[in-house]
């Protein structure tokens, strides 16, 4: 069963995302922003990342850039969740070391298959 870590400040969106992924199959483990995200992905090890952007204590991108530079968590895919779909934020995302950029709100059905591909590549 693969493990997904989310990164959400919002409660009702992090509980959300969380049920959508268990009731697909997936092991759930949740941090509050961005330096619990990096803490838990360390100890946690999940096969995937989903992250907000703007989160208090340390930014979605500011969270990404560590965790791709650690060899510990490197290889780990994560996928920012946002509601900030400027052409210029989603090119931070991307240059931060993200491997895909939902915009919020978003599809249960489009996240499950963005999810789904990226562990599908990730053991390939």
């Amino acid at each position: 069963m693969p493990k997904i870590l989310i990164a959400e400040d919002e409660p009702d969106i992090r509980e959300l995302v969380a049920l959508i992924l268990q009731l697909d199959g997936h092991e759930v483990v949740q941090a509050r922003d961005g330096q619990e995200a990096v803490e838990m992905a360390r100890t946690a090890r999940p096969d995937l990342i989903l992250m907000d952007v703007r989160m208090p204590r340390m930014t979605g991108y500011e969270a990404c850039e560590v965790l791709k530079g650690d060899p510990a968590t490197a290889n780990i895919p994560v996928v920012f969740l946002s509601a900030k779909g400027q052409a210029g934020e989603i090119e931070a995302g991307y240059r931060a070391g993200a491997a895909a950029y939902l915009l919020k709100p978003f599809d249960a059905e489009d996240l499950l298959a963005q999810v789904q591909q990226l562990l599908a590549q990730a053991q390939g």
